[in-house]
């Protein structure tokens, strides 16, 4: 099978849909033997050839500064959009509503492979972050929605971000098809922990409380430090670890010293390590840790929660959030209102009993994990599935879109321009070929014409040397 990945990021920007991406790629690779093409915008500096799959670059702008370091990809690059037709693919999978769906349309109509499409997170939430005018978010959303509705299937990673995009207004229909992640199953042995916790004040049984991701305040890290300070106020010790970066870092390490959290006489309780990238360190920091806070109600499935479920920790998350999905209060998780006092509650209940934290991480790490390896031999059985639905003609019909008549006007745009360049190079091709067998016709005639010359002259040379005996 010929599959095309489409995201609007990639190396080196990494981020939860990146690593989705990069996880397809490499399983459907190395498991399924298909052949792989990722399609994404281009970034200064990136080097695409050190994939073991071909990864096409297009061109994008320079959005870093008002899009918390992303590019803004530009679909309607024509010689992009030839070499992933050229690939041929069979199957079409965007898993970014902005301008990869947007390729993924016009490479359908270019190639007639069915295009699905993986809603992984809230992007109407960034939109509005981003797009402070109110009628101009809710037109850029309403674009975004018909991007989905117009692929020929859509899905969701938890019934919690299906029913987040029918509240946008998608009126579709949508599968269920759940991340998986890239940790094995198990505990990091000591000595790997200890190498990569050095450094950092972690008194054993004291409660070490972790956070990984990126930092941005509507995941819920003011809520944390806030029932942190409640905690820390009734006299309860604990360490908690923040890692990952983001555009929201600074003020929340401001807060936590406001709180007394970090800098104050008895020394930190809390730690922002940034970004680590090594996940054989991430590994250990689950390992080492007792309990994972992740009280956001944004994320649509929090692959961190299943990594630290890996690694035998438990998380805590809002009731009814699409992370807390599978989750039994007390058994294999922790489930609680959205406000601190709730936190701040629960730490204190359970920060004496550190074996029944590591009795439910557990629990979390037999009923909450899913490789990988699964997750994407699940995925490319329904691949096969959407190619034979397409073959007896049972693909749901798309709804007619305004949009839909100026992407195929487009494709056939682009795709005239690329029959004119192949023309225009075939003539140069030829012309070239011409010249330079007039200019080697020239150069024999000059080369003769030079023979003929130096001939002529020896022979009236020795022509006229005779005249003169005579």
């Amino acid at each position: 099978m010929n599959i095309c990945l489409l995201n609007d990021s990639f190396p080196p920007v990494i981020d939860g849909v990146v690593n989705v991406v990069m996880n397809y790629a490499d399983y459907l690779v190395r498991d399924r033997q298909a052949a792989v093409v990722v399609g994404t915008p281009r970034y200064p500096g990136a080097d695409y050839g050190q994939y073991p799959y071909p990864v096409v670059a297009y061109p994008s702008l320079d959005t870093a500064g008002v899009a918390s370091g992303y590019r803004a990809g530009n679909p309607f690059g024509g010689k992009a959009l030839a070499e992933l037709a050229a690939f041929g693919p069979d199957i079409i999978h965007s898993h970014c509503p902005a301008s990869s769906t947007v390729i993924a349309r016009l490479l359908r109509e270019e190639t007639a492979a069915p295009v699905v499409f993986t809603y992984h997170t809230k992007y109407d939430i960034d939109i509005r972050r981003v797009v402070r005018l109110k009628l101009a978010a809710k037109e850029a959303i309403a674009v975004m929605v018909s991007n989905i509705e117009a692929c020929d299937e859509v899905w969701t990673v938890s019934r919690g971000a299906g029913e987040s995009l029918r509240a946008l207004g998608f009126s579709g229909d949508y599968r269920v098809m759940p991340n998986g992640v890239d940790f094995p199953r198990g505990r990091v042995a000591q000595d790997r922990i200890s190498q990569a916790t050095a450094g950092y004040d972690l008194p054993e049984n004291v409660p070490l409380f972790l956070f990984v991701g990126r930092m941005m305040t509507y995941k819920g890290l003011p809520l944390i430090l806030e029932a942190l300070k409640k905690l820390s106020d009734r006299g309860v010790d604990f360490r908690m670890v923040f890692i990952g970066k983001g555009p929201d870092k600074e003020a929340l390490e401001t807060q936590a010293r406001a709180l007394g959290l970090m800098g104050a006489p008895g020394g930190d309780r809390c730690f922002f390590t940034g970004p680590i990238y090594d996940r054989d360190v991430l590994r250990a920091w689950n390992s080492r840790a007792n309990l994972f806070l992740f009280p956001s109600t944004f994320d649509t499935n929090g692959l961190v929660v299943r990594e630290a479920a890996a690694c035998g920790l438990a998380s805590v998350l809002i009731k009814g959030s699409c992370a807390a999905e599978g989750v039994t209060d007390g058994h294999n998780g922790f489930t609680i209102e959205e406000s601190p006092e709730a936190l701040a509650a629960l730490l204190e209940k359970v920060s004496g009993d550190l074996g029944y934290l590591r009795q439910v991480g557990d629990n979390a790490m037999e009923e909450l994990y899913l490789s990988w390896q699964d997750c994407v031999a699940l995925a490319y059985e329904r691949y096969q599935g959407v190619l034979e639905d397409k073959r007896r003609g049972l693909l749901p019909a798309r709804k007619k879109l305004p949009a839909d008549r100026l992407v195929a006007l487009t494709a056939k745009t682009m795709e005239e321009r690329a029959r004119r360049r192949r023309i225009y190079r075939e003539l140069f091709r030829d012309f070239r070929e011409t010249a330079v067998g007039m200019m080697e016709n020239i150069q024999e005639a000059e080369e003769t014409a030079e023979h003929f010359l130096d001939q002529l002259s020896a022979d009236l040379h020795r022509g006229f040397g005779k005249g003169r005996k005579g």
